[in-house]
């Protein structure tokens, strides 16, 4: 797992995990944004990363790297951490290990485990999994159809088309298979007091499971409930509304704005 830095020179370490199908340069607008005033830290995470080729791993694996990571590199105390759907599953472990003093963290319509029965999630990964791995065989024209022109331009779209070509069919299948079945704690304990759970309106009844699974094991989460955004849109098309929104839950400012 390759990590990136920008900022060094800051005292204020921020972690950003990147969602799936996209690599570590998800947050290209958000870096210039950040970097005077912050330590950036973005691990490209394993299957999603051009530097070192491979598959990816699991959640549970990838959160205990990082920690590992942290901590070597003089970091046992971090200012915040955000991540976004398959990065929030990252974190939602990551605080559960507990092995770094997290001040505030940011789970931006992360997915938490299924509390479903076996037949069921294994029936969900092999719809998902179809679904995503016949977007790397169709290309941009088979995502045209899958995303909303609205929101993404033809740009992104060939963005998207050339990781799903870069990445290998057991990291689509390892994405899908360990983000919605990674193991927890039975209880979930964390030093971290300021945690939210952002979800944009259009994702509210997809996230519905995710809230209710933080309501009981995150017990101290915030809610925000986010408009004019799809899921996973804020570092690709609103990056100044994403940093505001990180600065205010690291000052302890409840309006997301």
């Amino acid at each position: 797992m390759t990590i990136h830095e920008f900022g060094v020179e800051n005292k204020e370490v921020i972690v950003l995990i990147h969602p799936s199908l996209v690599m570590w340069d998800y947050f290209e607008y958000v870096i210039p944004l950040m970097q005077d005033r912050y330590h950036l830290i973005i691990p490209a995470l394993p299957g999603y990363d051009e530097d070192v080729p491979g598959d990816f791993t699991s959640v549970e694996e990838i959160a205990g790297e990082l920690a590992h990571w942290l901590i070597t590199h003089g970091h046992k105390s971090i200012s915040c951490i955000y991540g976004c759907s398959m990065g929030g599953a990252v974190i939602a472990r990551f605080l559960a290990d507990d092995r770094v003093k997290v001040k505030s963290a940011v789970i931006d319509g992360g997915i938490t485990p299924y509390q479903l029965p076996w037949i069921v999630t294994r029936f969900i990964a092999v719809r998902d999994f179809l679904m995503i791995y016949m977007g790397k065989l169709g290309g941009i024209k088979l995502l045209e159809k899958a995303f909303s022109t609205d929101e993404y331009s033809n740009e992104d779209l060939k963005y998207v088309a050339g990781v799903l070509q870069f990445i290998s069919a057991k990291t689509i299948w390892r994405t899908f298979e360990s983000c919605n079945n990674y193991r927890m704690p039975e209880i979930v304990h964390t030093d971290c007091s300021r945690i939210e759970y952002w979800f944009s309106e259009a994702e509210e009844k997809d996230r519905k499971w995710d809230i209710r699974y933080m309501r009981k094991h995150f017990p101290m989460t915030k809610f925000r409930r986010l408009s004019g955004v799809g899921h996973g849109g804020l570092a690709a098309l609103q990056p100044k509304r994403l940093m505001r929104g990180l600065e205010r839950v690291m000052d302890g400012i409840s309006d997301m704005g």
